[in-house]
């Protein structure tokens, strides 16, 4: 019975967390958001810095710029995305129906951090 209670405290309280941070639609996500910085795992502490820009455009493109290469930049051409409730899909350049999938982790007005589908975190900023 402890262990039930226990348990059900954990979930009640980790419902709350969440409940904190803004829930993700078209209107909230629209406009450019800074890719600070890419992470292994929400465990890890190494982080790797990133430059990329990421537009979502309220005609549901993304366009992502400044990608970093081989000592320069480059722009990606606009990719459809679709939100289904705290998930990001964004479709894959050249591979018709292929999605990357990204999971909210957490969101504000200022800051979004999204957990790529093989656990990756994706921490922007908005600008």
């Amino acid at each position: 019975m402890k262990i039930a209670v226990i348990l059900s405290s954990i979930l009640i309280f980790s419902n709350n967390v969440y409940a904190e941070s803004t829930p993700l639609t078209n209107e909230n996500i629209q406009g450019t958001w800074s890719l600070e910085y890419t992470k292994r795992s929400e465990k890890t502490e190494e982080r790797s810095p990133r430059e990329d820009n990421w537009t979502f455009n309220s005609n549901g493109t993304v366009t992502i710029k400044h990608i970093p290469r081989e000592g320069d930049y480059y722009d990606q051409l606009p990719v459809n995305y679709i939100i289904e409730g705290d998930k990001v899909k964004v479709a894959i350049l050249g591979r018709s129906g292929k999605f990357d999938n990204f999971s909210l982790i957490n969101k504000d007005e200022k800051n979004m951090t999204l957990k790529a589908r093989f656990g990756d975190i994706y921490q922007f900023t908005k600008k």
